[in-house]
């Protein structure tokens, strides 16, 4: 059977899938593979740009059931579950994830494997709340991680093995209240400084306005569902799906048709993107669907370098965006001690960049690369990125280590793709 990313801009045919139902159908698919000469990748929901999770030889799924168990402030996962289903299911315990990214159609496996964070100062990335995980390694063992293992593979790239369970930090269920509007783009890149727990911005090409989303906390709406639930429901459909992603394909399909109207259409768009002010559970405004399919570069740079670095996206999207519909995305997070992070060791601004799903993408996204390789920037995992293990040492101090552990524990190179064999050497 045939794969493709969500994207489209990866495709293969796997010798075969396995849907794992525990650690040991895992173990014994892993041990199969390997007396058959075949190489073994995880297989998540699909929703890398990059290669990386492209199945080389035989896909395993890791197990998604049946539930997750919530002890104290931790709860044990699969790691097959979505972000989708856990949200929902955390939430009936009490308990939240304290940062999501924009989207939960990610496995738990898949977004650790791949770095996936979402924005605020004073907040990490969803591998900081990794307190243990269970995986398989090459040889079919079963292991919990320790020491070095859990140390260096909360990110792992996948090129470890196959991680089936995970334990993650919870916090208290909590609820958003969201303000998105369009503001002067000078306004928008004040993102550090603005009074709000989590704050991101979307900037469409050949525009002078930004649409600025701040989010904060609170704990005085109640978590059980209340009568203005279904009010609230209605009005998030309608943000983003009517006037969101319906208004936005329109869009888009307009500019791939006729590219000289793209200045034109992103000033629209800009305000064709959700406006206002609405209250709900934490993930729900964290997470937005995403129905209008793109391909996507991300880079972190250092939080000082913020300014620069978009100064320069700006001058490259100037040269090579001119039929660009869809929107650069703004976000910061506090600095983790996760060895593979884009934030390992310092805070960071991310800045995304994306095409419409099947228009070229080269020339734009290389010299966007281009601008922040020399600004230490650090590509996205999942993201599409030229990087190589030779310049992605002097971005990552701990990548030589990491690649040790790898031929400790693979020496066979059982979990490798050419995706990790180019950023891993």
């Amino acid at each position: 059977m045939s794969w493709s990313n969500w994207a489209g801009n990866q495709r293969t045919t796997p010798v075969r899938t396995v849907l794992a139902r525990s650690a040991a159908e895992v173990a014994a698919a892993v041990v199969r593979a390997a007396d058959e000469g075949h190489r073994v990748s995880a297989l998540g929901s699909g929703h890398s740009f990059s290669g990386i999770g492209v199945p080389d030889g035989v896909a395993v799924r890791p197990p998604s059931g049946p539930g997750i168990v919530v002890e104290g402030d931790v709860a044990h996962v699969p790691a097959g579950m979505t972000l989708r289903t856990l949200n929902d299911l955390l939430w009936e315990h009490g308990r939240a994830l304290p940062n999501l990214g924009d989207i939960d159609a990610q496995t738990i496996s898949g977004a650790l494997a791949t770095g996936t964070h979402g924005t605020g100062a004073g907040y990490r990335g969803i591998a900081a709340q990794v307190r243990g995980f269970e995986i398989v390694l090459a040889d079919g063992s079963v292991v919990r991680a320790d020491g070095d293992l859990l140390r260096l593979g909360r990110i792992g790239l996948g090129a470890l093995g196959v991680v089936t369970s995970v334990t993650l930090e919870t916090v208290p269920a909590f609820a958003l209240r969201a303000r998105e509007r369009l503001v002067p783009l000078e306004q928008a890149l004040e993102l550090a400084a603005l009074d709000a727990d989590h704050a991101e911005f979307y900037w469409f090409p050949h525009t002078e306005h930004a649409v600025l989303k701040s989010h904060t906390r609170t704990a005085s709406w109640s978590h059980n569902v209340d009568i203005g639930a279904r009010k609230r429901r209605y009005g998030s459909l309608m943000r983003d799906e009517v006037l969101g992603n319906g208004g936005f394909a329109l869009v888009c399909a307009l500019g791939d048709r006729v590219p000289a109207l793209v200045p034109r259409l992103n000033r629209v768009s800009s305000r064709l993107m959700p406006a206002g002010e609405y209250t709900d559970r934490s993930y729900r405004v964290f997470c937005s669907p995403r129905r209008v399919r793109f391909v996507e570069m991300e880079y972190a740079v250092p939080l000082s370098a913020l300014g620069a670095a978009f100064a320069g996206l700006r001058s490259a999207a100037e040269r090579h965006a001119r039929a660009v519909t869809v929107p650069v995305e703004v976000r910061l997070t506090a600095a983790d001690d996760v060895p593979l992070s884009m934030a390992y060791g310092r805070e960071s601004a991310y800045l995304a960049v994306h095409v419409h799903a099947g228009r070229p993408y080269e020339a734009y996204f290389a010299a966007v690369e281009q601008v922040m390789t020399g600004l230490d920037g650090r590509p996205h995992w999942g993201k599409v990125h030229t990087r190589t293990a030779t310049d992605l040492r002097t971005v990552h101090p701990c990548l030589d280590e990491f690649r040790a552990l790898r031929q400790r524990l693979d020496p066979g190179g059982l979990f490798r793709n050419p995706h990790r064999e180019r950023v891993l050497g």
